[in-house]
């Protein structure tokens, strides 16, 4: 049994976990990290993800975060989470995602018209990005288009 140290993950709603543990695993924004006591203080986004907290070499406690923060001081560490839902409530989330795609009769090609929308809003996007930046570095200040008094003429 190593050293241990003490974890508080929070979230908007509640306190979802305080406690200690021997190892810490959470996906933080540059890769996942393993936190042990006296672990060198630091200060991370996190992005979504499983946290693992372990403890006498068995994962203890697992939680998916949607995004948060994370404080970690050499014995304890906070976690601030947007969103946690806990392992045991995993089940229930996928059940009630399957209950709403039956209920909403979302199919494959709902599915694939949402994807070619979102396909095309970021085509639109990106090209007014390249024109915007074509003017932007244009030296001649020259318009491609017609102002309005050149329209009427």
């Amino acid at each position: 049994m190593g050293m241990r140290f003490h974890i508080d993950i929070v979230s908007a709603e509640s306190s979802m976990y305080s406690g200690q543990a021997d190892l810490l695993l959470v996906p933080t924004m540059m890769g996942e990290i393993g936190i042990l006591a006296r672990h060198a203080p630091l200060i991370s986004e996190l992005k979504p993800g499983l946290v693992r907290i372990i403890l006498d070499n068995k994962e203890k406690y697992v939680v998916f975060i949607s995004s948060g923060f994370i404080e970690i001081q050499p014995h304890i560490v906070t976690i601030l989470a947007e969103k946690v839902i806990r392992s045991e409530e995993f089940v229930a989330a996928a059940a009630d995602a399957a209950r709403y795609i039956e209920k909403e009769h979302v199919t494959k090609s709902d599915l694939a018209f949402t994807k070619r929308s979102i396909n095309s809003e970021l085509e639109l996007q990106i090209a007014l990005y390249r024109t915007l930046e074509e003017v932007k570095n244009s030296k001649s200040g020259q318009r491609s288009w017609p102002q309005d008094n050149e329209m009427q003429e």
